[in-house]
């Protein structure tokens, strides 16, 4: 098992784009950090210069680290070699809470198997889509230039009001992750007069487009069409990859994204585990 380093991210990036979208995750994880976002991680690999297997975890020399929820994401093409990473060579710390997210649901039993041997409760917290979007042009042109004209950015004093509608927010941590998030990647809202944000897209420290909330006074505006569309368009313009991922049950977002042009691989499902 080998730590990447800065010169090494750059050529696994250009490796995981060629198994998008299914590498997406932990593609955008590597993405900002070779764009020189803040981050409290460390990228590890089965071997090295061909690899079969890469994990993102927590660094455990970065003393920010416990600043922020506990996440690691993975992605391989030889699940021996995963398992063998995280038994074996333990790539995972599995004595504190942590969540692996966008994980292939096919690597379930998998980790539930590895979590039981080490007394540990594995739980499905959600499934979801993986929505992507190749193209802009592939998404409507606005018809109200006006709304569009109101879209603003997100600022650090905005941050406690987005962390208290954050499914994974609400304390400390959540307000540390949604306070870089606005301080060092793209964000998108509308305000109200008295510069309150009422609306609002995030982009995740992975480069998937998320938070996306309107408050309840202000729904039925047409606001989370215009920020998304927006959002997508100037991360498109900036290289990013634009893609999301959606709860299943969440069927008002899958038919927004779905109208906006993004779709979905239907061989790939992807969940969130939380591991205790």
């Amino acid at each position: 098992m080998k730590t990447l380093n800065s010169d090494e991210l750059q050529i696994a990036e250009t490796t995981l784009y060629a198994h998008l979208p299914k590498s997406l995750k932990v593609y955008g994880f590597v993405f900002a950090i070779n764009r020189g976002k803040p981050h409290t991680l460390e990228v590890v690999v089965d071997s090295w210069p061909l690899f079969t297997t890469i994990i993102v975890r927590p660094d455990p020399n970065n003393c920010r680290a416990k600043d922020f929820m506990k996440k690691v994401t993975l992605y391989t093409t030889d699940v021996e070699v995963m398992k063998r990473m995280l038994t074996v060579e333990n790539a995972i710390d599995w004595r504190t809470y942590f969540l692996i997210g966008g994980c292939d649901v096919s690597h379930s039993p998998m980790l539930k198997e590895i979590a039981a041997s080490r007394g540990v409760t594995m739980k499905g917290f959600t499934l979801v889509h993986l929505m992507t979007l190749s193209e802009p042009n592939q998404l409507p042109e606005l018809m109200n230039s006006e709304l569009e004209s109101r879209v603003s950015v997100l600022n650090a004093s905005h941050a406690d009001v987005v962390n208290k509608t954050w499914k994974f927010g609400g304390d400390e941590k959540g307000y540390n992750s949604i306070l870089n998030l606005i301080s060092h990647f793209p964000t998108c809202c509308f305000t109200d007069e008295n510069n309150q944000p009422v609306s609002w897209v995030l982009l995740y420290d992975y480069c998937a487009i998320g938070m996306l909330y309107t408050q309840p006074e202000h729904r039925g505006k047409g606001y989370a069409k215009v920020l998304v569309t927006t959002m997508a368009k100037r991360l498109h313009s900036q290289g990013y990859p634009v893609y999301c991922f959606i709860e299943e049950c969440n069927q008002l977002s899958y038919k927004l994204f779905t109208s906006l042009g993004f779709t979905e691989d239907p061989s790939y499902r992807a969940a969130w585990y939380e591991f205790i």
